[in-house]
């Protein structure tokens, strides 16, 4: 783990195990993958942007855990499923979801594979 993910992490360190599992799924799962850290958000790309990790609100206050991770992904399809806490599409067939994750074990087959289905989709844009 590099220092500039250490820095974003610095006022959440609780959450730094959370982004550390999903980190390292995506290096051993996806080929090619390379992260961004910026201010708001570590992104994740192959050939274009597939996926990022933020503490972006996406339930009220009152529902957030007190440690998370945000993983967004985008999809040429809605994803249907509870764990999506939100869902848009930006453009036409280019949809950008968003899943709240509070424990590791929420990182895992579905959310990786809605990962890998959006690292394709990058890939061939």
């Amino acid at each position: 783990m590099n220092s500039d993910v250490l820095y974003f992490f610095e006022n959440h360190m609780e959450a730094l195990p959370l982004y550390d599992a999903f980190e390292q799924r995506v290096f051993q799962e996806i080929e090619n993958v390379r992260i961004k850290v910026q201010k708001s958000q570590i992104s994740f790309y192959n050939k274009h942007l597939f996926s990022c990790v933020s503490f972006l609100r996406v339930r009220k206050k009152k529902d957030c855990p007190a440690s998370y991770i945000v993983i967004t992904f985008g999809l040429r399809h809605k994803a249907e499923s509870s764990r999506i806490d939100a869902a848009s599409e930006p453009y036409p067939n280019r949809w950008t979801h968003h899943v709240l994750i509070s424990q590791q074990e929420e990182i895992d087959e579905e959310l990786m594979g809605w990962v890998k289905e959006a690292a394709a989709f990058a890939a061939e844009k």
